[in-house]
């Protein structure tokens, strides 16, 4: 918590400084901060639910003996390695995932419908997307065998990258493509949020950039031609409606 707020604060201090670009919010800043902050209030509501299976099943691999880790004779340094590894591919997989399946889609629109996209949006899920993220999470979990420190290593680096991410923040371009080869840059995760396919269908990733590069799913856009939002399922102009917006997957999508 101490890391999610402190990564937010610094950020949304730093996208004031040095913009990558100029947002239009409906309202205010602070009035878009707080509808997605009620998300990201849900979101942590839910994952400190699930933190409790988390603990459960990382115990139980532990004391089966159960997951890679395990299988593979793996020592600390290497579990950790494995633990990070096997987390940060359930992240680019659930992502992939709610972008492939019209009915999961209908829950990750949510984070894709902010047309000012800044810090706060890297919480903004709604509660659907909050759960399947953690279900994914869970199965690497069960898979790898991550004991809780590689876990809590992680959740760490995520909830870092997820602020640095999303943050409207221009770094210089060579910085931004060189750290794109092997972390996500901003510009890097900008392309993910442009309102129109292919390129809201890129850069999944969370923490590393490879997955994407791997996996054929890596974009690039020059980042003054970003536009946020999207090009159909919702409303622009409605992008700030909580209450809309809890509602819409429930409702049949329409092109």
């Amino acid at each position: 918590m101490g890391f999610l707020v402190g990564g937010l604060l610094f950020f949304w201090i730093i996208e004031g400084a040095i913009p990558l670009i100029p947002l239009r919010y409906k309202r205010r800043k602070i009035h878009h901060a707080a509808v997605n902050f009620g998300f990201t209030v849900i979101h942590l509501v839910i994952h400190t639910i699930l933190a409790i299976f988390i603990v459960k099943l990382s115990d139980w691999c532990r004391g089966t003996g159960f997951g890679i880790i395990y299988w593979t004779g793996a020592g600390i340094l290497a579990g950790i390695i494995i633990s990070v590894l096997a987390l940060d591919f359930s992240s680019w997989l659930v992502h992939y995932v709610m972008h492939k399946s019209p009915l999961l889609w209908r829950f990750h629109l949510v984070h894709h419908s902010d047309n000012s996209v800044d810090v706060t949006t890297g919480l903004r899920h709604h509660p659907g997307d909050s759960l399947l993220r953690g279900l994914f999470f869970m199965l690497l979990i069960f898979v790898s065998g991550a004991p809780m420190y590689g876990v809590m290593i992680y959740q760490t680096l995520v909830v870092l990258a997820t602020a640095f991410t999303h943050a409207n923040i221009r770094l210089p371009r060579r910085l931004d493509a060189a750290l794109s080869f092997f972390l996500v840059s901003p510009n890097m995760h900008k392309v993910h949020h442009h309102w129109k396919q292919p390129y809201t269908d890129s850069n999944y990733g969370a923490v590393f950039s490879f997955w994407d590069r791997l996996l054929g799913t890596f974009r690039k856009m020059d980042p003054d031609k970003i536009r946020y939002g999207l090009d159909r399922y919702y409303p622009n102009e409605q992008d700030e409606n909580f209450l809309q917006l809890m509602k819409k997957p429930f409702r049949r999508l329409e092109d």
